[in-house]
């Protein structure tokens, strides 16, 4: 049995170290060392042996199954070492390799215009708040004091998703609901996107930018509005640039007004430009708010007075950066953000 046992060793190790990969190492583990394996049927014949023998077989039998399961552990460990090797060289990163350099973007003009806005009015005591971008018939409209047979209303001008809810029009609805939830004295600004039925030109797009600004308080005053607007014109282009307020109609201020700036071109000179007037197209609307609007929110009108405003980022944007088509703010031109 003796003779038997090294054959077996012999053999088992030589076909170990042949294997070529760990399934072949697989079946000479139990070629030899499993259930019905060469080494495990052999030791069940020691019953066989004399009790003299037994031991000496027993002793050997062991050390050659510990030889062969060193055998195929070492040889397992090489084939592991050897793939790791090759996934190694497969996966090499050549850092030293000359690759395209990424092309980056640019800060779009519409998102800086934004922030630059965002931040000034910060700057000026407002809080700045977000709103949804879709709303309901009531917010939008009702308690904005808008008439019913009001043309903003139609179809035609608004993008509804069933009868009681729209995309928003204007950024108006985040002053409602910021009027319906805190308590005045009230000082904020929202800034957003807002929705139109419009046709798309060098001036119009259905999507577009707006920012709104709304202040509530005791002894709120037009003075109070025109100080304001004049601060933030001349904080936003500069101290060289005029104001000039015309009356006007919006449903939700009483007194309304628009506000022409100086011509960014002549700077009031006069020029072709602006045709010789000094004065640019109107840059925002605002006016004092219709004690209705107050009323429907929640708010005594007899106690408290506001003013609002709300000028669109777009126009903002193109007049700051001299664009003369909106259509380049939304055409996701490289070439174009690249300017800036």
């Amino acid at each position: 049995m003796k003779e038997r046992l090294e054959e077996i060793k012999l053999k088992s190790l030589e076909a170990i170290q042949n294997a070529k990969d760990e399934n072949k190492l697989e079946e000479l583990r139990v070629e030899f060392l499993g259930k019905k394996g060469e080494l495990t049927l052999l030791l069940r014949e020691m019953g066989k042996l004399s009790s003299e023998e037994r031991p000496v077989i027993g002793k050997l039998a062991n050390a050659i199954r510990n030889k062969i399961q060193e055998a195929l552990d070492n040889r397992r460990e090489s084939f592991k070492w050897l793939k790791l090797k090759k996934r190694l060289l497969e996966e090499r990163i050549d850092v030293t390799a000359t690759k395209d350099e990424i092309s980056m973007g640019h800060r779009h003009p519409l998102n800086k215009t934004m922030e630059e806005l965002e931040n000034l009015f910060r700057y000026m005591g407002f809080s700045v708040i977000d709103g949804p971008e879709i709303e309901t018939v009531t917010n939008n409209f009702d308690k904005l004091n808008s008439p019913k047979d009001h043309p903003s209303r139609d179809l035609s001008d608004t993008f509804y998703i069933d009868k009681d809810t729209l995309l928003r029009t204007h950024t108006s609805p985040v002053q409602v609901r910021t009027m319906m939830s805190q308590k005045p004295p009230i000082r904020m600004v929202s800034a957003g996107r807002t929705f139109r039925f419009d046709e798309v030109d060098a001036t119009h797009s259905p999507m577009f930018h707006q920012i709104e600004g709304l202040v509530v308080g005791e002894n709120v005053s037009m003075a109070n509005l025109i100080d304001t607007i004049n601060i933030f014109i001349k904080e936003l282009f500069g101290e060289e640039f005029k104001t000039r307020f015309r009356p006007h109609y919006f449903p939700f201020t009483e007194p309304s007004m628009e506000v022409d700036v100086s011509c960014f071109n002549c700077k009031g000179k006069g020029c072709e430009v602006c045709n010789h007037t000094g004065w640019s197209m109107e840059l925002l609307g605002c006016g004092m708010v219709h004690p209705n609007v107050l009323e429907n929110c929640g708010i005594d009108s007899e106690k408290y007075t506001g003013f609002a405003f709300g000028m669109g980022v777009d126009r903002i944007t193109m007049v700051k950066y001299g664009l003369k088509d909106i259509r380049l703010l939304y055409d996701n031109d490289k070439r174009f953000l690249d300017q800036f």
